[in-house]
């Protein structure tokens, strides 16, 4: 296993719980990255351009390596590459921070080809504004004449600039494909639920659960990469359930660009179940939901958000009801859970019913035939029926979609 060094600077006038937070949260990263953490180190200071902490802090960062030898320095705080290369000459230490480290986790976890040109896509949106200084560092001894330095730096921008134009085109091209199978999904009758929250809340162990599947689920920070969609039953009504790759606190642009394609199947979602770990300490919860809605805040002012509270088994009656009224502001249609134990799958279910798409509800009168038979075998696909009667002909009393019942009504005069 890979030995780590963790290291953060803090504001002068930051929260000391707050701090703490960030700092467990890189822990969790580091581990989920598969770093044994051997040492940590803090410092409360505005930041140095030149190393980001002091430049006597950065010594003796450079002998606890001396002494301990780890593989890496991780940072929380974001680094230049003038600081990255900064630190990492004096400690004589591979030197990365937060956002590497995250890609790091991500490029570990890619397994499929879009899920691998995403993360192309977000090393190369992290790295184009650093390429100036990229090259300055690896030209700096090969400087032949005035101004030497350009066609490298403009080449190796340019070059990267090329390659994420193909791969934008790649993925908008998947991106075409999942729209139409979403549409086809919608035309089938299916109504379409994202689980989304913050990474770590126990989204996988509740999709799982509610779909009885066996998708991968560990206490680790981004488990889940590529989302994976299952259909559930509800109430009579299908619905395809799709397990998404969790949000973390102060992520960047870059990588939510890079990750659009992934975050779609939340933002055209009919329902989101937006998951809390609910036994984490009430301010932790408030900041994570703040994170949540400031992710997807732009893009979900149409969707209705069921806020599932989950693994309610870990805390007290008590303990919960404050939570839970505390943070209603942030907490639309919430519904209380555990994951593990099955508890409230039946709330949880009648919520998501009761915010999905309303479907519009007829009788009608179908000639018994073969034809007539094969319409009521389609009616029974693609809608929710709630009595038939056969007599001279069929009475059929259902509910679907508009299209469904618009298709139906032609179908049945077609065969009066």
């Amino acid at each position: 296993m890979m030995r780590a060094i963790l290291v953060k600077r803090n504001d002068p006038r930051s929260d000391d719980d707050r701090n703490e937070l960030q700092m467990n949260e890189l822990r969790e990263l580091a581990g989920a990255a598969g770093y044994n953490i051997i040492a940590e180190m803090t410092q409360m200071r505005h930041p140095d351009r030149k190393y980001h902490l002091g430049r006597g802090k950065v010594e003796e960062l450079s002998q606890i390596v001396t002494d301990l030898k780890p593989d890496k320095i991780i940072f929380h705080n974001p680094l230049s590459t003038m600081q990255i290369y900064n630190i990492s000459e004096t400690c004589r230490c591979e030197t990365i921070d937060k956002f590497q480290l995250i890609l790091e986790i991500f490029a570990t976890r890619a397994t499929t080809h879009r899920s691998k040109l995403q993360v192309e896509l977000a090393r190369l949106e992290y790295e184009l504004p650093r390429a100036r200084a990229v090259v300055s560092i690896l030209k700096k001894d090969e400087r032949p004449g005035f101004m030497g330095l350009g066609g490298y730096e403009d080449s190796y921008a340019q070059d990267i600039k090329n390659r994420m134009a193909r791969i934008k085109n790649e993925l908008e091209t998947i991106q075409k494909d999942n729209e139409s199978l979403r549409a086809h999904r919608h035309s089938r009758g299916f109504s379409l639920a994202a689980l989304a929250g913050y990474t770590n809340a126990g989204k996988s162990t509740l999709f799982n659960a509610l779909v009885d599947e066996n998708v991968e689920s560990k206490d680790m920070l981004f488990t889940t990469l590529l989302p994976t969609t299952r259909s559930l039953k509800v109430k009579g009504r299908d619905i395809l359930v799709t397990d998404t790759v969790g949000f973390i606190e102060d992520l960047p642009h870059w990588m939510v660009d890079a990750f659009k394609s992934t975050l779609d199947e939340i933002f055209l979602a009919d329902v989101v179940l937006l998951v809390v770990d609910s036994s984490e300490q009430m301010e932790l919860i408030r900041k994570k939901l703040l994170v949540c809605h400031e992710t997807m805040w732009d893009q979900l002012q149409e969707v209705a958000i069921v806020t599932v509270f989950n693994k309610i088994d870990l805390i007290t009656d008590d303990e919960l009801q404050e939570k839970m009224a505390t943070l209603a502001y942030l907490a639309p249609h919430s519904v209380t859970v555990s994951a593990k134990t099955g508890f409230g799958f039946e709330k949880l279910k009648e919520q998501i019913q009761s915010l999905l798409p309303e479907w519009k509800r007829i009788k009608l009168s179908i000639p018994q035939s073969e034809e007539g038979m094969a319409l009521v075998a389609w009616i029974y696909d693609e809608g929710l029926v709630h009595s038939i009667n056969y007599t001279n002909t069929i009475s059929i009393d259902f509910e679907a979609r508009d299209k469904v019942i618009n298709k139906a009504i032609s179908l049945a005069n077609g065969l009066s």
